[in-house]
């Protein structure tokens, strides 16, 4: 007969009159908060407090990865809603574990760091942040995984805080929750391991979709305003503060190549008082259609170290670059320095390689023959001998220093004429086959100059297209075709007749002047008279006629339809181009300029405006 005697302790206990299980194991815990069953938590507490554990003890935590029973609870919502989150709250509240249990983290290296927090953000559940944080959060725990790191792999990176997580997931209520609330305020200046703040963070998860940028620039607005708001604006600038390659938002957004949010960083405009001084664009005036406008440089002009302006002209892997300097205020901003010096500076450049290029040319053209190197003999022809081949290498050493730097077009013929001159004192008469090659890339260089001009310049772009592309992939097929063919054909010759002849005319046996004959069909010079030393006549015309077929009639066709496809494609391209080319001989041409007169230039070209604010802060300007 049963009895109301308890069993012994290791079957159940008794806590305020009433009997629960005696023994609670981290599986079971686990199982009854996934489930979100709060029944098979009862007795918890008392068995806790009888064993002096808490639920941060070991026996309550997996050992692999260190999760907690709270993060089992939080990756197991219905509907949002897990009751056993609470009880959980509740127990180690008053088991003085409360803090602990709320801010404990994952431990192995994939999700290492993440906290109750971040996994509440990631289930989008604004109730259950607002618990965790009035319980005690941290709410700049940072979740360092790999997991969560921005290398290329598998993951998802949203710059380890709580608050880039809400902002990158587009949860704006829970971003105004972080920043506003009375218990614990996030701190928007904080970096993560890479130094993103929240705002870099944003420029590198978005993408150039209408839908994500749209996205993208409230939450990156939104930030900006309530940060304004909380009286937090005398202390430091958001957007100006740099991650660990030295980019501030600004930037990195152009440094990666997002065109849609960089458009809207440069056009931001608050037309309310309150936030009005954190807009980069002011309009003066409106007149029907016609708008003019103030564009902040601050960031953009050269006159700041790293600007805007030289990453995305000088940075040839950025993608959009070309529709990049086609936003304002960077155009304005090219055109007028365009306007102000360099097209004065890159003319006087022109007329300078003009001249050296006449020199060169007269030196090459007069030279004398014989065994170099020469003597000078006191005659006036001899001195400006001497001193236009001086000038000639002068000029070479120049472009050759600035090829280092960014003048590649010039490396060439830089180095052919140095290593002309070398020859030229060794004594080697190969010193004008060299000298001949440098001239003749040296007037190849005067293209350079054409981007001077928008319809010079626009065809030159489309000429490289089409070198680049079309006559590239033309000229590796027809390479292999020519030496194929070639050397099936030296082959089918008789050598005994070859030998008999040799003395009077080239054979089809070399295979070089084979070769040669070969490209003279190509473009339409063959000679169909052919000797009798083939040993299978039959073999060689089906050679040479397959040769035709698919060289002069395919591949040059093929050749010229394409050169047209490419410029049809291109044609609305080139311009673009042609103004990216324009900008970097902009900024190329200011780097030259003297550290004074490049300022006195920024100065004019710039519009200094002091904005009342209360640092008395002064902003550059450009309409």
């Amino acid at each position: 007969m049963d009895s109301n005697v308890p069993l012994t302790s290791q079957s159940s206990i008794e806590h305020d009159g009433v009997f629960f299980s005696a023994t609670f194991t981290r599986d079971k815990v686990f199982k009854a908060v996934s489930q979100g069953d709060t029944a098979q938590l009862q007795g918890l507490l008392p068995y806790l407090q009888m064993n002096n554990k808490r639920l941060t003890s070991p026996d309550f935590i997996d050992e692999t990865n260190g999760k907690t029973a709270l993060l089992k609870a939080l990756l197991n919502l219905k509907d949002g809603k897990n009751d056993t989150i609470k009880v959980l709250l509740d127990i180690a509240e008053t088991t003085q574990d409360l803090e602990a249990l709320i801010n404990a983290s994952y431990r192995d290296p994939t999700y290492k760091g993440q906290t109750a927090l971040h996994v509440a953000i990631e289930r989008r559940s604004l109730d259950l942040v607002k618990l965790l944080v009035q319980k005690g959060a941290d709410v700049q725990a940072k979740a360092s995984g790999t997991f969560f790191q921005n290398d290329g792999r598998l993951g998802f990176y949203f710059g380890e805080l709580p608050l880039s997580l809400a902002a990158c997931t587009n949860q704006p209520d829970i971003v105004s929750f972080l920043m506003e609330n009375p218990h614990s305020r996030a701190d928007l200046t904080d970096k993560d391991s890479q130094g993103n703040t929240v705002l870099h963070v944003l420029i590198t998860v978005a993408d150039d979709t209408n839908e994500t940028t749209e996205m993208i620039s409230k939450i990156y607005d939104q930030i900006l305003v309530k940060h304004n708001k909380i009286g937090e604006k005398s202390q430091i600038q958001l957007e100006e503060i740099e991650n660990n390659q030295g980019l501030t938002p600004l930037k990195l957004a152009a440094k990666l190549g997002k065109i849609g949010l960089f458009r809207h960083m440069l056009n931001r405009e608050f037309m309310d008082e309150e936030t009005r001084l954190l807009s980069r664009k002011f309009t003066e005036c409106v007149y029907g259609p016609v708008h003019s406008s103030l564009y902040d440089t601050s960031s953009i002009d050269t006159s700041e170290c790293n600007s805007v302006l030289e990453i995305i002209v000088y940075g040839n892997e950025i993608p959009n670059r070309p529709e990049m300097i086609k936003l304002e205020p960077l155009r304005s901003l090219l055109q007028d320095k365009w306007e102000r010096f360099a097209s004065k500076l890159f003319l006087l450049n022109f007329l300078f390689y003009l001249i050296y290029l006449a020199i060169l040319t007269t030196v090459a053209f007069y030279r004398k023959d014989g065994q170099p190197p020469f003597p000078v003999e006191n005659r006036p022809s001899d001195y400006l001998r001497c001193a236009g081949e001086l000038i000639s290498v002068f000029g070479a050493v120049r472009f050759f220093y600035k090829t280092v730097r960014s003048l590649k077009q010039y490396f060439l013929q830089a180095a052919l004429l140095l290593c002309c001159t070398l020859l030229y004192f060794c004594g080697r008469r190969e010193y004008v086959s060299l000298l001949v090659l440098s001239l003749a890339l040296a007037w190849m260089n005067v293209l350079y100059y054409t981007r001077g001009s928008k319809q010079l310049g626009m065809y030159n772009v489309m000429m490289q297209r089409m070198i680049l592309s079309d006559l590239f992939h033309f000229l590796f097929v027809y390479c292999v075709l020519l030496f194929g063919f070639s050397a099936g054909k030296s082959w089918i010759i008789d050598v005994n007749e070859v030998e008999t002849v040799l003395c009077n005319k080239p054979s089809y046996n070399d295979i070089g002047f084979t070769t040669l004959e070969l490209f003279k069909f190509t473009i339409g010079m063959g000679n169909l008279e052919f000797t009798d030393q083939v040993q299978y006549k039959e073999v060689f015309y089906i050679l040479l006629i397959c040769y035709i077929i698919l060289t002069y009639i395919l591949m040059l066709n093929m050749l010229i339809a394409l050169m047209g496809n490419t410029v049809e494609r291109i044609s609305e391209q080139s311009e673009t181009i042609w103004n990216l080319q324009r900008a970097f001989t902009i900024l190329d041409t200011e780097r030259t300029l003297p550290l004074r007169l490049k300022a006195k230039i920024q100065s004019k070209v710039s519009k200094m405006v002091c904005l009342r604010s209360g640092q008395g802060r002064s902003r550059k300007f450009v309409r």
